[in-house]
């Protein structure tokens, strides 16, 4: 390639034969200016120096006796979703990585305290193998370039941070379901560097940070806190492993207006049929009927969003207990109709028999008095019953239904 010569009045100031001499050329024309141009060069040669004999497929202490230490922070931007069914939930998150690699150390060769590389030369400097381990799906962001981003400093301590979104599996406890806990894990691991050549360590004083982060049906609670977990695979050896959890709690708003105060006003409208007329045979049988489908419908849509999971869930408890009330209001009809449709007989008591014995006026003491029994008064007893029977019972479920939930088992301390 041809070199081009550019002098500045009567002098040589500079000659170029690549692409980073030729930006140095454009500042020189743009700004006029000698100190910048020095500047200029000064990085080159930096890079040059560093760069040249590098290797970046070896660790910066590969050689010696002591592994790499990285350390690790994790800046979450946002948490999309949380899904049940699936399992899983994504997040959007910058991952900055730090370490020091002695052989990029210029603070002998040049004042200049930071290199900031190009995206061509991230390829050119030794980052960590990360990987989340739980993770199902991820990718680095690219609009309008790759987000990453590399720095290099004097002393030869490497900042290296990148944007990522990833979907990452949690094992949900649905037993208190919904008024649960979830809490999902972000793992950190090392894929092919074993403890041996890199240890992942958090940052000291911040490793986790969520700002301003909040979903739709949950709160974050508690800021999580960075815990360490390596693994050991076999004798592939031992990777150093970082985790942190999120805590979320499932907001209650959208269940009582959807599921919970719905089934309580169904079932209390099945109590409507206990003070309708036992002889109004259509009026009763299409509200029991009536409310029984309605909460079959509602329990369909409830379990519609959840896995198929084999253990009882709260949410399970409280439709089949509704449904139980339901169901036992209709048959509650069932048992009077019958009743109301038998014929009265007469009933003599063991008491009215030795009464007639004795009792002189009776012309025939072997007849006692005659009591008969009108079932239809019966019935509507058993109705009269039924209005405080059935209310009393479901009000003392919720107490206990409420009580275990929200108090005794809040965190899922029985499960």
């Amino acid at each position: 390639m041809p070199r081009e010569v550019f002098t500045d009045g009567d002098s040589e100031v500079f000659t170029t034969g690549n692409c980073f001499e030729c930006m140095a050329m454009e500042l020189v024309l743009r700004f006029d200016g000698r100190e910048l141009l020095e500047k200029v060069l000064d990085l080159h040669h930096v890079y040059n120096e560093t760069l040249h004999s590098y290797d970046p497929k070896i660790p910066p202490h590969y050689d010696q006796e002591y592994p790499t230490n990285v350390s690790m922070q994790l800046l979450i931007l946002s948490i999309d979703s949380l899904r049940e069914l699936s399992m899983d939930f994504s997040v959007n998150a910058y991952l900055r990585q730090s370490w020091t690699d002695p052989r990029l150390r210029y603070d002998n060769i040049s004042d200049v305290k930071r290199l900031e590389l190009d995206q061509k030369l991230l390829n050119s400097v030794w980052v960590p193998d990360t990987f989340f381990s739980n993770e199902k799906y991820a990718f680095v962001h690219d609009v309008t370039v790759p987000n990453r981003l590399l720095h290099v400093y004097s002393d030869g301590r490497v900042m290296y941070s990148m944007r990522v979104s990833m979907t990452l599996s949690c094992q949900m406890n649905l037993h208190n379901y919904p008024l649960d806990v979830q809490r999902c894990p972000i793992v950190i691991e090392s894929y092919g560097y074993s403890t041996d050549n890199v240890l992942f360590n958090w940052h000291e004083t911040h490793p986790v940070e969520i700002p301003n982060v909040g979903l739709p049906q949950f709160s974050l609670e508690k800021h999580p806190v960075g815990h360490y977990c390596n693994k050991k695979y076999g004798i592939a050896g031992t990777f150093s492993c970082l985790n942190t959890t999120l805590t979320f709690r499932r907001n209650q708003g959208y269940y009582f207006a959807q599921i919970f105060i719905p089934s309580m006003l169904i079932v209390a409208l099945s109590w409507v049929s206990f003070w309708v007329d036992p002889e109004a045979t259509p009026a009763r049988i299409s509200l029991g009927v009536l409310t029984v489908l309605t909460l079959t419908t509602q329990t369909s849509g409830t379990r519609a969003q959840l896995p198929m999971v084999s253990y009882i869930k709260a949410i399970d408890i409280w439709m089949s207990t509704c449904m139980i009330f339901v169901f036992s209001a209709l048959l509650e009809y069932a048992y009077i109709n019958v009743l109301s449709r038998r014929k009265n007989r007469p009933v003599r008591t063991n008491k009215e028999c030795q009464g007639a014995m004795v009792n002189d006026a009776n012309p025939n003491p072997l007849m006692p008095f005659i009591k008969l029994i009108d079932f239809k008064r019966e019935a509507r007893k058993v109705d009269r019953i039924s209005r405080i029977l059935f209310p009393s019972m479901f009000v003392c479920f919720n107490i206990g239904f409420w009580t275990f939930y929200s108090y005794l088992n809040r965190d899922n301390e029985f499960n």
